[in-house]
């Protein structure tokens, strides 16, 4: 049970990494268990004051501003838990960093976000390897059992133009994938709607359907097997599961996939030593977000991802 304590006045002064954000966001971050609404009747009340005056909502704070929050009764945040004994430090598993980014090779079977029932996220286990960074927010996000490249902002305003980069698609990001079946096109542009829904337990699915979201991908045959395909998948739009939904949509779901997959292919993969979706982030090609200067990272592919495919090829040399 969260214990409920009364703070004092508090002024805040705001640096480079803080500006630039919307004072009712700010609030909401520093604030964390004081509800939304309480946030803008201190606001519209004028109990918040920006350098002595009042703010609305919108107003984007600015360095130097002093931000004076009243006593306000905020939930006690609950510790975070320590790094279970043997877990693997993520700074071992850095392929770039600067003062304003940093790069990992996100191992698969880790989420990006901790929740209920979730050992530590990635932004969790970071925030404590690096208890100095005065700023660390994920850029982007990639599913738990996808390994590969995922891009942290060590700075706002690296973080926002990422954000902005990723609404235009700029980056090109680039998968492996092994797609179950016979893939017969050298490349493919797919150009299938997306919608997101909740199945009867709650969780988060994605469908084709006209009434979804604008999706493209870009797929380029690489290899193919016996019974599967390795894929490159090229994203030119960035929604939810999107190179899952396109594959199974096609009839070539992705060898591992425990969402859209079969769960009896499912099964008898993991009995040849697939235990999770073939999935792998391997590059990203940018501008750096602040200097403009060409970026190119590239995570090799995941070790047991490797193996199995090494396994396959050895079968099919031996038919």
């Amino acid at each position: 049970m969260q214990s409920v304590v009364k703070a004092a006045v508090t002024k805040v002064l705001i640096g480079p990494e803080q500006a630039g954000q919307r004072i009712d966001n700010f609030l909401t971050k520093h604030l964390k268990g004081v509800p939304k609404s309480r946030i803008y009747r201190m606001l519209r009340e004028g109990e918040v004051r920006v350098s002595g005056h009042r703010a609305k909502p919108e107003y984007k704070i600015a360095e130097g501003d002093e931000i004076r929050i009243p006593p306000v009764r905020v939930a006690e945040k609950a510790d975070t838990p320590p790094l279970a004994c043997g877990t693997q430090s993520l700074l071992d598993r850095v392929i770039y960093r600067d003062d304003a980014l940093l790069v990992i090779d996100k191992p698969a079977g880790q989420a990006v976000h901790g929740g209920s029932g979730i050992s530590l996220g990635v932004i969790e286990q970071m925030r404590q390897e690096l208890p100095d960074a005065r700023f660390l927010e994920l850029a982007h996000r990639l599913d738990r059992e996808t390994s590969g490249v995922l891009v942290l902002a060590l700075k706002r305003s690296a973080l926002v133009e990422m954000h902005r980069m990723l609404r235009e698609s700029e980056p090109r990001k680039t998968y492996v994938a092994l797609a179950t079946g016979q893939w017969r096109d050298a490349v493919r542009h797919v150009k299938l709607p997306l919608l997101r829904y909740l199945n009867d337990d709650g969780e988060r699915r994605v469908t084709v359907d006209d009434d979804g979201q604008r999706a493209h991908t870009l797929f380029r045959l690489r290899r193919k097997l016996p019974e599967f395909t390795l894929l490159e998948a090229e994203l030119k739009t960035g929604r939810t599961h999107q190179i899952r939904v396109h594959l199974a949509a096609l009839g070539h779901a992705i060898a591992g996939d425990d969402k859209y997959g079969s769960p009896d292919t499912n099964r008898a993969l993991k009995k040849r030593g697939l235990r999770r979706m073939f999935l792998h982030a391997e590059r990203l090609e940018m501008k750096h977000p602040l200097s403009g200067a060409p970026l190119v990272i590239e995570a090799p592919l995941a070790p047991d991802l490797q193996y199995f495919l090494n396994l396959l090829e050895h079968e099919t040399q031996a038919l």
